[in-house]
């Protein structure tokens, strides 16, 4: 007879603890971004909503800026580096094939060897990486997870590009997730959209540019992120009412019930459509961080938690709804308790 493998059991319930984040020093107005791209103020604020964003120093980097929110995180949590089990980091912009961010990362905070990866899900990243945590901790394969999104956008956009160069920018965000004696965090709607790829993407692969390189020499045009606009905001518009209400749904809630809805900011004019559309309660907090931090990708919905519960919007507690969209097309949502935050 074969021997039966033994299996580890974990937690009925799991929830956020702790929450940092790292905002860049450098505030960047909309008219230094406007000369390059023939473009206004007005403008600006106008399809997006964005006043000012982050923009990172070259001494503000992946490792140092997830280091700095992560020890924020775990404060606010009471947890120390040795009891994190698992790193998970949310990123686009860690521009090395290998190795991942990630372990380099919990060296950096001092802990005890813990499993550490990287995800790429764009924009999405925050909210598929708290259902990883999540799930791993439920299923006993680790006790405290760090979640960060991080980006450094800048290293990515072209400044002369219309579509891209006055949305993006820097910064980082951390959560630790552990057990807890109620449920804190919700069933993940999730999924994507292959046949929308194009929407948002890097506009040239890495063995074309050395082609060009080869071809041309030092005329050859690095590559950029690209993205259709127009493309993005139809899509998540008219696609996520469906995700929100099947995840506030699956966390036994009604609209009625939330207190505060973080989407990725994206576009302001996106999170006005999305909250009306869900038809939320009055008195519902609605994060709206991208007018002064702009669109930082996987870093967005920590830093707008943060942002909510620093200038007194929402508090610790409150029932929140996740939901984030981004390259792929990928997309997430959750409703979670909001954590602690430092």
């Amino acid at each position: 007879m074969a021997a039966r493998l033994a299996q580890v059991t974990g937690v009925e319930h799991t929830a956020m603890l702790g929450l940092g984040v790292y905002r860049p020093a450098r505030v960047v107005t909309n008219d230094e971004v406007a000369a390059p791209i023939n473009s206004t103020d007005e403008w600006i604020r106008t399809r997006s909503g964005i006043k000012t964003r982050r923009f990172a120093s070259d001494s503000e980097t992946i490792i140092g800026m997830s280091a700095a929110a992560a020890r924020d995180a775990m404060a606010a949590a009471e947890v120390s580096p040795d009891k994190i089990d698992c790193v998970i980091v949310a990123t686009s912009t860690w521009l090395l094939l290998t190795p991942a961010a990630a372990p380099q990362i919990a060296t950096e905070l001092g802990m005890n060897n813990p499993a550490a990866f990287d995800i790429s899900s764009g924009c999405a990243g925050f909210c598929h990486a708290i259902a990883l945590a999540s799930d791993l901790v439920k299923g006993g394969t680790a006790g405290h997870v760090l979640v960060i999104g991080v980006e450094r956008l800048t290293d990515t956009i072209n400044p002369t590009d219309r579509g891209t160069a006055f949305l993006f920018a820097d910064g980082a965000g951390a959560v630790v997730i552990g057990p807890s004696d109620e449920p804190g965090i919700g069933p993940t709607v999730w999924g994507s959209d292959g046949t929308q790829h194009h929407a948002i993407r890097q506009d040239k692969d890495w063995m074309e540019f050395f082609g060009e390189i080869d071809e041309k020499g030092t005329d050859a045009v690095r590559p950029y992120l690209a993205m259709e606009g127009t493309a993005v905001f139809r899509w998540a518009a008219h696609s996520l009412k469906k995700v929100c209400l099947d995840a506030i749904e699956r966390a036994g809630l009604v609209p009625d019930d939330i207190d505060a809805m973080v989407p990725h900011q994206a576009n302001g004019r996106i999170i006005e459509i999305m909250a009306k559309a869900l038809d939320l309660p009055a008195d519902c907090a609605l994060a709206n961080d991208i007018e002064e931090t702009g669109n930082t990708s996987a870093a967005s919905i920590p830093l707008a938690m943060e942002a909510l519960l620093r200038n007194g919007d929402t508090k610790p507690g409150a029932d929140a709804l996740l939901v984030a969209f981004g390259a792929g097309l990928s997309y997430a949502a959750q409703v979670v308790k909001l954590p602690n935050w430092q």
